[in-house]
């Protein structure tokens, strides 16, 4: 199946590396993708840090990568609100990295009585952020959001990410978000643009079973799980959201 593809679409931590290690199979495995002549592009649901600070971050790694090479779910939604939601005014609950990148692509910041209320993955959270972001929706922001993991894998464990505070603002108000980043079909139909692949010629390789592996399920792109991240074999074994191929790493497919 791999001798077919172009296009291999890898998320990050939990794939190529966990927290600041990178797995010992990542540089072999990228040779051999470049070696073919074929293409590797990192998406990332993670909007917590910039695009420039994620090639900084993989450059340091060892990793050979330009901004060309990296899609976050923060540029999916950049992407959606230039071009469906032109002019209208943002608060974001997110870190600085975003919120520079943001207000850099001319996306209107505000923080009294927005049109939109964006949250995403805050490792700088505080309770008067949440307090405001529930105060714009229950007066009648529109509630977005980059991206619904739940968990971000961290070295020992994991820590509460994007999807785990919209739920603490939906139980708040009642409103649920409209999300983008992995699975969405967003996603999908801006890696076609940007790339000019279509789907049969990409291959998704990821750790978790509801963003990367689904998108390919829900969207007829080959997924690959790999169990070095977020999921377990019992929890792949459980879901009803079923890969075409599990390895232990990317390693594995060599």
């Amino acid at each position: 199946m791999l001798e077919d593809k172009q296009l291999f679409i890898l998320d990050m931590d939990g794939t190529v590396y966990l927290g600041d290690e990178l797995f010992p199979e990542t540089l072999p495995f990228l040779s051999r993708i470049r070696s073919a002549g074929k293409r590797y592009l990192f998406f990332t649901n993670n909007a917590s840090r910039s695009p420039e600070t994620y090639v900084t971050r993989l450059s340091n790694m060892g990793i050979p990568v330009t901004r060309e090479d990296i899609l976050t779910s923060g540029d999916v939604t950049l992407h959606f609100l230039k071009t469906q939601r032109p002019g209208q005014s943002v608060y974001i609950v997110g870190t600085p990295d975003l919120i520079q990148s943001f207000e850099s692509e001319g996306i209107i910041l505000n923080d009294q009585d927005p049109d939109i209320v964006l949250v995403s993955f805050d490792t700088t959270l505080t309770y008067d952020k949440l307090e405001k972001a529930c105060r714009f929706i229950r007066e009648g922001a529109e509630f977005l959001s980059t991206h619904p993991d739940l968990n971000c894998p961290v070295q020992g464990g994991f820590i509460p990410d994007s999807g785990a505070i919209c739920a603490l603002v939906t139980a708040s108000t009642g409103v649920e978000p409209r999300y983008f980043g992995k699975p969405y079909p967003e996603t999908l139909n801006m890696l076609m643009d940007t790339t000019g692949c279509s789907k049969e010629e990409m291959v998704v390789i990821g750790d978790r079973l509801y963003t990367e592996i689904a998108m390919g399920v829900q969207n007829g792109v080959d997924a690959v799980l790999v169990l070095s991240g977020e999921t377990s074999q019992e929890d792949a074994e459980q879901s009803p959201i079923k890969p075409d191929f599990i390895v232990d790493s990317i390693g594995d497919l060599l």
